[in-house]
Parts: structure tokens; sequence; C-alpha cells
């Protein structure tokens, strides 16, 4: 991690306050779908821009630089779960986006300065992947179907297998499949490479099986 940021430092928590706040403030604005599709543009604005910043700044770099971890892929089932309203698009940012972003934001793998754009796009694409589909359960917009979570399980093993093998050709390491992040993160609790893996695995179990508590109080569904 680069120097300037501070791992639960003042900034870092301002950057997870504010991310915990913006669900519920964004519902006091309004339930509408007006709000919704504001934030579905405002999150692929977001997206679009950085990657005209990275390209314009980096090159196109191909196998590296393409946008195939899962939060990438997060970000457009959000832009599309906020537009439409779909139950199975929010279904998965409710589970891939709240627990992978959120687990991204409290332990950052950052490469650039604290104050850098690149640093601060980081924890706004990370920080509306978290907001989206949490507003979304607040304002009632959307709601989860019948086993949910082992959906969201299934599909993100799915993801996580097409993304391996694109590992082992071009000997990438996108989701981290290959090696765990150069910055402390969760996967340091699971030991080494393969068994990190099946830690993460585990806990992905356990989050989604937290992340079915909120959908079953509501609803009675999403387990």
């Amino acid at each position: 991690m680069q120097s300037g940021f501070q791992l639960f430092g003042a900034v870092h928590l301002a950057v997870i306050a504010a991310t915990a706040a913006a669900p519920f403030l964004l519902v006091r604005l309004g339930r509408t779908e007006r709000v919704r599709r504001a934030l579905a543009v405002a999150v692929a604005a977001n997206e679009l821009i950085w990657y005209g910043y990275r390209y314009s700044t980096e090159g196109f770099r191909f196998p590296e630089g393409l946008p195939l971890g899962l939060c990438d892929v997060v970000v457009w089932l959000t832009v599309a779960a906020a537009w439409t309203g779909r139950g199975t698009l929010f279904e998965l940012c409710w589970f891939w986006g709240v627990a992978g972003a959120a687990m991204a934001i409290l332990t950052p793998d950052l490469w650039a300065p604290c104050w850098s754009y690149p640093t601060i796009y980081f924890f706004l694409a990370h920080g509306l992947v978290v907001t989206v589909p949490v507003f979304l359960w607040l304002a009632g917009v959307a709601r989860a179907g019948a086993g949910a979570v082992w959906r969201a399980l299934l599909w993100v093993n799915v993801y996580a297998g097409a993304v391996g093998l694109f590992n082992a050709v071009f000997g990438t390491n996108y989701m981290y499949l290959c090696r765990k992040p150069e910055g402390a993160s969760p996967l340091d609790w699971f030991g080494p490479w393969p068994w990190y893996l099946l830690g993460g695995e585990a806990m992905a179990v356990a989050l989604f099986g937290l992340l079915c508590l909120p959908l079953r109080l509501r609803s009675g569904r999403g387990g």
C-alpha cells in the first residue's frame, strides 16, 4: 500500500462512515424511479471516466488491465439493477457487491497515493457498489427470490472458474486466484495458495449467509 494512506486512519474511517450512511441518506431523497436511474447513470459515468483515464495513461494492455475482477463485473450489474429494478440482477448485486466491495473498502489494495484520482476512484466505485443495492433494498424497489443465496454462490463460482482458466492461459491474477493481494487482506488468515482459496470460499458462504438475514426480515425470502 502506498504511503499517505493509513489503514483505519481518519480518512479511511471517514470513507467507511460515508459508505454506511449514503444509502440511508438517498432513501430520504426519495424512493422513485428517477432516483434509482440517476444512481445507475452515476455508477456508469464513474466507471466510463475511469476507463478513459486508465487507457489514456496506461494504454490498452493485454492480458493485464482488463475489467475481469468481480467488482468490475458487479459495477455493470449494479447499473442494470438500478436502472431496471429487476430482482434477479439485485440478487447478484446484493451478495456479490455488498460482500465483495465492503471487504475491498475495509481492506483496500491500493497502488496509488492517498489523494490521487485512482485512489479516489477505488473508494467511490466500491462505495457505490455497496450503496446502490442497500438503497434498492431499503427503498423496497427490488426483492431477492427464494434460493437467491445459492444462485449467487453458484454463479460466483462459475465466474471464478472462467477467470481462473483465463489466468492459467495468460499468467494473470484476476480475482487474486493465483496469489494474494500485496496489502493486508482477509485472505491472509487462510494460509498460502491454494488453501486461501478454500478459506475465501468459506468466507463467501458465511458472508452470503449473513446477507440473507435482512432479506428474510423484510420479505421472508432470499434464503
